[in-house]
């Protein structure tokens, strides 16, 4: 399967820069693969598409403030840093631009020194390991001083970074939002299990491949990252009762790049 199957004009002025303030409704389009027909809704809508028995599958995971802006010591260069994964408690996996400015040795500060790193290694596919130091709590630094990773389209900044959050986010971990889950409100998701629908919860946090562009001519090609994720025993349970009994299991934003789909 070729990605030039996959290309499409998107106007510009059809990408949306400012969230509504209902997340339900948001739009929804709904393809039905039966009569090959679509068609323009709400999110909130969604619930004439579950039916008693199904089981709702959720994703709690919770964003980080994950990019940081910083300059190189010495120079006074501009850094962005983006954090991928927590290797131990002060040390990370990062994403770095301009890589050529960050070398094993140099030494980067945000927030005027509030926070430092010391770039350790350069790893497999130019990403660096580097280490933090600071005074204090780490998640509160990083709150004040880190923004949103939004995706490249977005090109407005982002006033509430809680209107990045699902409103059931709960574990921090993700370098990007599980974007189909944003439109939930916790009204829409009491009206849902109040029509028999059982939500089980998973935790995905989202990496670096949702930032990475599939830029191989055969989709097969492309490599795919691998990605933290936990499912407990309980919640198996509730996903595993539903479809003993006849049920659907329908994934949303378990991931960044999915929306809604049975598994």
């Amino acid at each position: 399967m070729k990605t030039s199957e996959f290309y499409f004009d998107l106007p510009e002025e059809l990408i949306a820069q400012e969230p509504l303030k209902d997340r339900s409704s948001s739009r929804l389009l709904v393809a039905d693969k039966n009569t090959e027909s679509i068609s323009h809704r709400h999110f909130r809508d969604i619930k004439e598409y579950l039916k008693t028995g199904d089981c709702l599958v959720i994703n709690d995971t919770r964003v980080l403030p994950a990019r940081l802006h910083g300059e190189r010591v010495g120079t006074g260069a501009h850094i962005e840093v983006l954090l991928l994964v927590r290797k131990s408690i002060d040390t990370w996996e990062v994403l770095v631009r301009p890589g050529k400015k960050a070398r094993p040795g140099d030494k980067i500060s945000f927030g005027d020194g509030r926070l430092t790193a010391e770039v350790l290694e350069t790893i497999e596919g130019g990403n660096r390991i580097i280490k933090f130091y600071y005074e204090g709590v780490f998640e509160n630094i990083l709150d004040e001083l880190g923004e949103m990773p939004l995706p490249p389209y977005i090109t407005h900044k982002l006033e509430d970074k809680e209107r990045y959050q699902t409103v059931y986010a709960k574990h921090d971990g993700s370098a990007a939002a599980p974007t189909a889950g944003l439109h939930f409100t916790p009204e829409l998701l009491k009206e849902i299990e109040e029509m028999g629908v059982k939500i089980a919860h998973v935790t995905l946090h989202v990496g670096l491949g949702t930032f990475r562009p599939v830029k191989a001519e055969d989709i097969l090609d492309h490599e795919m990252h691998s990605e933290y994720y936990v499912v407990e025993e309980d919640q198996a349970a509730i996903m595993n009762e539903a479809r003993k009994n006849g049920g659907r299991i329908i994934a949303v934003g378990t991931t960044s790049t999915r929306t809604l789909e049975s598994v």
